[in-house]
C-alpha cells in the first residue's frame, strides 16, 4: 500500500487519473489478485507497473531478473519493453500460487520470453553465471541484504536494479526496531548508499524503491 493511498486517498487517486492507462490483461491479472489470494495487496499495482514498465522501454533489456513473482502482475510490465531477443527470468517458491501467473503469461504476447521458476532465490543467484541488465526484486525482506551481496557480481554498467519496499511502511525511521524484516531493509538501504559501485536514489513511491544504476 501506498503513502498516498493510506493518508491521502485523493491524491492517489489524482496519481493514477494522470499515469498513462493500463493494459486490459494487467486489469484482469489485478481483479483476479483481488479475487483469488490472501494478500492481494502484495500485487506491484498500477502506478509501480506504470514505472516498471517505462523503465523496461527505456532500456530494451536483453536479459531481466525477478525476485518475488506473485501473481505476475510486474513481470507482464517488464517484458514490455524486452529486446526482440531478451528475456525474464522471474523466480518464486509459492507453488500453490503458480498457477495464476502461469495462465497469464501463456495469454501474454512475450509468453515464449518468460521463464518461470519455482526455484530458491539465493540458490538460484549462487548457481547462475548469467549477468542481469534490470533486475527487480519484492521478496521476502529478511533476505534483501544477502540478494544484494548475491545480485551485484551479476550486474555490469549500466546495469539498473530496484528493490521494493524499502520505506516498510515508515518502520525504517526506527531507531532500534525489532522486528527482523525492518532490521534488514535499514542494513539494505545502509549497504547501498554506502556502495560506490552503484548511484541510487529511493523513490517515494508506494512503499518506497530503491533504484540503482551501476557505474
Amino acid at each position: 500500500m501506498s503513502f498516498f493511498e493510506e493518508q491521502n486517498p485523493e491524491m492517489d487517486r489524482y496519481l493514477e487519473t494522470h499515469a498513462s492507462s493500463e493494459p486490459e490483461i494487467l486489469k484482469k491479472l489485478r481483479r483476479e489478485t483481488y479475487q483469488k489470494t490472501t494478500q492481494p495487496h502484495m500485487i506491484s499495482g498500477y502506478q509501480q507497473g506504470r514505472l516498471l514498465t517505462i523503465i523496461s522501454n527505456m532500456m530494451q533489456p536483453k536479459n531481466v531478473l525477478e525476485i518475488g513473482t506473485f501473481t505476475g502482475y510486474a513481470t507482464l510490465c517488464l517484458t514490455s519493453g524486452l529486446a526482440k531477443d531478451g528475456k525474464i527470468t522471474t523466480l518464486d517458491i509459492n507453488e500453490d500460487l503458480a498457477y495464476l501467473p502461469k495462465k497469464y503469461f501463456e495469454e501474454s504476447e512475450y509468453a515464449g520470453q518468460i521463464n518461470f521458476k519455482l526455484q530458491d532465490a539465493k540458490e538460484f543467484l549462487k548457481e547462475t553465471d548469467e549477468v542481469f541488465d534490470l533486475v527487480f526484486i519484492d521478496a521476502d525482506k529478511e533476505n534483501y541484504a544477502e540478494y544484494f551481496r548475491l545480485i551485484k557480481p551479476r550486474t555490469k554498467t549500466g546495469s539498473v536494479v530496484m528493490f521494493d519496499n524499502v520505506l516498510w511502511y515508515g518502520k525504517v525511521l526506527e531507531e532500534n526496531p525489532k522486528q527482523r524484516s525492518t532490521q534488514v531493509i535499514k542494513e539494505l538501504n545502509d549497504l547501498i548508499a554506502k556502495d560506490d559501485d552503484f548511484e541510487n536514489l529511493i523513490l517515494p513511491l508506494r512503499d518506497g524503491v530503491n533504484f540503482l544504476r551501476r557505474k
